[in-house]
């Protein structure tokens, strides 16, 4: 039984989410609370597995209680959003912080709320699961010793023999510049906070992204990134040009491909039906990339589901290269898990160690 406290200054929200829950056999509604000071006094008191936080509260917001969260016990927390520019924005903040995902708020009828509901059980489901503790320690400690390009961090995984020469040969005129793909979910924006920012404002190529996110919180994860990082990051836009040195993130509710115009890899747009739910999907991305071959070098970092297994089976067949997080720093060890199950990773790294990985690689 999943013991649960629902903070959120709505009493609207609180009867909405209490009655949803309190409807399943796995959960169980323990306390409620109306601002984040009121939370953390009933979390210390009742120890909950699971908190759903509002991110927009009175006396202390959701962000603030979240600080004092991760610091006392990390516990799984959901967070609970409004499509705003200042809710998006927070709640990116949020999820680098610690939050394991996040629920975007609703309003109106009872009849569009049920819509998600779904999806809320899911992803609170996913999120008592969630690594939080090894997660949040990951930026501070080294795992295993500083890796090296081609050779994997633990003998029992499989290894295919790579050639990094491959990379320096140059296909259809682009002179050899690779192009990295990174695909992710759960977790998604703290393990990109820890690669992207990593990277070196002369990085060689172009990276594309897609984290599984709405329409709204792309933007505002783009934006944070792009603050942090010594590398340009964007909300990619149609007919986008990947550059050396920049990096796109594919925008909530669009797939993204990369298609060669020329000498030149550009990034496509569409709305075509989700993909195993998904839109953007990783798979899709990765497909789109796979006629790059050798040149491509693609990641699959924390996330529920496979989405990407797919992908980067067709990039290996085509001679990419495949770095997988590693169990250990993944939030939902999922995703991650289906590629190393199929075989099919050069490398599994615990998250601090794939930027300098990357930087390598592409440099060769």
């Amino acid at each position: 039984m999943i013991k649960m406290i629902i903070a959120d200054d709505s009493a609207f929200m609180r009867k909405l989410l209490s009655d949803l829950f309190t409807q399943q056999k796995d959960f169980m509604v323990i306390d409620t609370a109306r601002n984040g000071k009121e939370a953390i006094e009933k979390i210390r008191e009742l120890k909950p597995d699971l908190v759903t936080m509002d991110v927009n509260m009175p006396i202390m917001d959701g962000l603030e209680a979240l600080e004092i969260l991760m610091k006392e016990c990390r516990i799984p927390v959901v967070m609970i959003s409004s499509l705003t520019k200042t809710g998006t924005d927070a709640t990116i903040k949020a999820l680098s912080l610690g939050a394991v995902d996040f629920i975007e708020k609703v309003s109106g009828p009872i009849s569009s709320i049920t819509k998600i509901q779904t999806e809320i059980l899911e992803k609170c489901r996913a999120a008592v699961t969630a690594n939080v503790r090894n997660y949040l320690q990951a930026s501070s400690l080294r795992l295993y010793p500083p890796a090296t390009v081609l050779k994997p961090p633990n003998p029992t995984y499989t290894k295919f023999p790579v050639d990094v020469n491959i990379f320096k040969k140059g296909v259809n005129g682009l002179d050899g510049e690779k192009i990295i793909a990174i695909g992710t979910s759960t977790g998604g924006p703290r393990a990109l906070q820890q690669v992207i920012t990593k990277l070196p404002r002369d990085l060689p190529c172009g990276v594309v992204i897609v984290q599984h996110m709405p329409a709204g919180f792309t933007k505002s994860l783009a934006e944070r990134l792009n603050s942090l990082s010594d590398v340009e990051v964007k909300e990619a836009e149609h007919n986008d040009v990947v550059a050396p040195g920049k990096v796109y993130i594919a925008p909530g509710n669009y797939h993204m491909t990369v298609e060669l115009q020329g000498r030149s890899r550009v990034i496509a747009l569409n709305q075509n039906p989700p993909l195993s739910s998904h839109r953007p999907a990783v798979d899709i991305l990765f497909d789109s990339v796979a006629k790059l071959g050798n040149r491509v070098v693609s990641v699959i970092l924390t996330g529920m589901g496979s989405d990407g297994a797919k992908g980067m089976t067709k990039i290996k067949s085509t001679g990419g290269y495949i770095i997988a997080e590693d169990e250990t720093t993944s939030v939902v060890y999922g995703m991650p898990k289906a590629v190393v199950e199929l075989g099919i990773a050069d490398q599994v790294l615990p998250v601090d160690q794939i930027a300098d990985v990357l930087v390598n690689v592409v440099k060769k």
